[in-house]
């Protein structure tokens, strides 16, 4: 407290030292750097909130958070927020999921490669333990695609990959394609066999027949697969 006249005091904020890159000394008030902090924190919550998942319930919950896994009919989902809560709810009480602007990686390189602008796009989720993922797409022959795979599954007892398969894979012909590195993203177009390799390559696929267009794992024994990939197809 500071005296101004006999019996009366004014408030003086105290203040703490603080030492700056040059060596000097100088004086912030506490007040101002908690609040600092706090709007770190906001701004940090509000990143995170936009770069959420979003899980659309059937009672109209909307739930933003980060899909980690769905399997045998469940999804796994942790809530937005500093130690948002982990829980798993049944395929059958979700309407739809809205993937985070984050995981598109919409960045400047996304779209440049020679993808043309103006194509129709759609977000897919590839899981790792089924046969084929319909896309719900359907293409025709000579018909050009682009895919932007992401993500990572497990496909064995310590064994994790990406959209473009285990490095330096042996060939195994009981694959789809049994030239190409196992547990990468593959394609077919209706129930064809002509499979196509997409790894995580982000060039133009030119399809060689008409149908819907199904994603899948390179895979021979897919029971013991967990994961899924995301993968935006711009046809």
């Amino acid at each position: 407290m500071a005296q101004t006249s006999p019996g009366a005091y004014v408030s003086v904020p105290v203040r703490s030292k603080m030492w700056t890159t040059s060596g000097r000394e100088e004086f912030v008030n506490p007040f101002f750097r908690v609040h600092r902090l706090w709007i770190v924190a906001g701004l940090l919550f509000l990143v995170a909130t936009v770069n959420a998942d979003t899980l659309i319930l059937r009672d109209g919950r909307r739930i933003q958070g980060r899909l980690i896994s769905f399997q045998n009919g469940v999804v796994e989902f942790q809530e937005s927020g500093f130690g948002g809560r982990l829980g798993r709810v049944s395929r059958d009480e979700i309407t739809g999921i809205e993937f985070g602007r984050a995981e598109r990686d919409e960045s400047p390189q996304t779209s440049q490669g020679g993808r043309p602008r103006g194509l129709r796009e759609k977000q897919v989720t590839v899981v790792a333990n089924a046969a084929w993922s319909d896309t719900g797409i359907d293409v025709t022959s000579g018909q050009t695609i682009y895919l932007e795979a992401s993500g990572e599954i497990r496909w064995g007892p310590n064994r994790r990959a990406g959209p473009s398969g285990e490095p330096n894979s042996p060939n195994n012909p009981g694959r789809p394609i049994p030239n190409r590195p196992g547990a990468a993203l593959i394609g077919r177009v209706g129930n064809s066999t002509d499979y196509f390799y997409a790894g995580d390559d982000r060039g133009a696929i030119r399809v060689r027949s008409s149908g819907r267009l199904f994603l899948g794992i390179n895979d021979d024994n897919l029971e013991d697969n967990t994961g899924y990939f995301r993968v935006i197809v711009y046809y």
